[in-house]
């Protein structure tokens, strides 16, 4: 096991304050060398072994905060990267304020998508990682030319629209995400919206994810007999490429994340008696690893069943 310490910035994401910033916590691989500073401030120095690290932006789901994603960062980052989550409050819709990756709708209706990111904080966060980059204890840590982007539900969904604008992004992967668009932003009913990425992408989907499933009115559909979109997304919306597609037997909306039952949606979730966060995070981290290291293991490790888990994981390729 790695040690994996973390540490807190900020970025500016444009808008009006107090909305206007971004909480980011980084995690890294670190070292322990027992000196007087280190107990005294808690900071541990990053690991030299495999640096610099290549980094991964994961985007949260609305109103779900980023510590409930600890545990999925803390295990990617032990296989080799540097991870980063983020607190960001801003307006949502409708006048309403809460916790989100931050969406430019107007860039999400029919006659502006795919001209630029739906998600422009992504920007942000990357220039905020380069002064970072550039100061102690990170200093030079960071591979800002090998990223990935990630993200939990409207956070996966944002990334699934924007990674292409971002020229350093060689992979994605999202968890309970798809691009099917609202009809409130013009759209016919049931659309699902090509994504904006020209690299390798890996879905994740619980079979009980009861949240997609209270959302398809949003989209004008009924919820009973619908495809699933993540299925969608994968069939339809992804360019050629190498893809995979995981689902998860019995896993659920939150399956990846410590679910907050005070905030956010989770009451519509299925029972998920499965933990999916154990087996999509050693897929998330070989599938990184061949994309970001090229990693001839991690590859091959892609092709073989998880024996790891008793969870049900089954893998569909493009």
């Amino acid at each position: 096991m790695r040690l994996i310490r973390s540490l807190w910035w900020s970025a500016r994401t444009g808008g009006e304050s107090p909305f206007d910033t971004a909480h980011l916590k980084v995690y890294y691989p670190a070292v322990a060398s027992g000196s007087d500073a280190e107990r005294l401030t808690g900071v541990f120095a990053p690991d030299p072994a495999e640096a610099p690290y290549p980094v991964v932006i994961f985007l949260s789901g609305v109103n779900v905060g980023q510590d409930s994603y600890r545990r999925f960062a803390t295990a990617v980052a032990e296989s080799g990267f540097v991870v980063v989550t983020m607190d960001r409050v801003a307006e949502l819709f409708g006048g309403q304020v809460g916790l989100t990756p931050g969406v430019d709708l107007d860039a999400a209706r029919p006659d502006a998508y795919g001209t630029r990111p739906t998600c422009p904080a992504i920007g942000a966060v990357l220039d905020a990682l380069a002064e970072l980059n550039e100061l102690p204890p990170l200093q030079g840590t960071l591979d800002l030319d090998r990223v990935a982007l990630g993200g939990h539900s409207a956070g996966g969904t944002v990334v699934l629209q924007s990674a292409r604008f971002f020229p350093s992004v060689a992979a994605v992967f999202a968890w309970g995400a798809h691009t099917m668009v609202a009809t409130m932003l013009g759209w016919e009913p049931g659309t699902v919206l090509p994504a904006q990425v020209n690299c390798p992408v890996l879905l994740g989907v619980g079979t009980e994810d009861g949240v997609i499933q209270g959302s398809a009115d949003r989209y004008g559909e009924d919820g009973a007999d619908r495809p699933d979109p993540v299925h969608r997304t994968f069939t339809e919306a992804l360019p050629e490429g190498e893809h995979l597609l995981a689902v998860v037997q019995g896993a659920n909306h939150f399956g990846i994340a410590d679910a907050d039952p005070t905030a956010a949606r989770a009451f519509l979730d299925g029972p998920g008696g499965t933990d999916a966060l154990p087996p999509f995070a050693r897929l998330t981290s070989a599938f990184l690893r061949t994309h970001l290291r090229g990693d001839a293991t991690a590859k091959a490790k892609l092709a073989q069943p998880d024996t790891e888990s008793d969870a049900v994981v089954r893998l569909t390729r493009r």
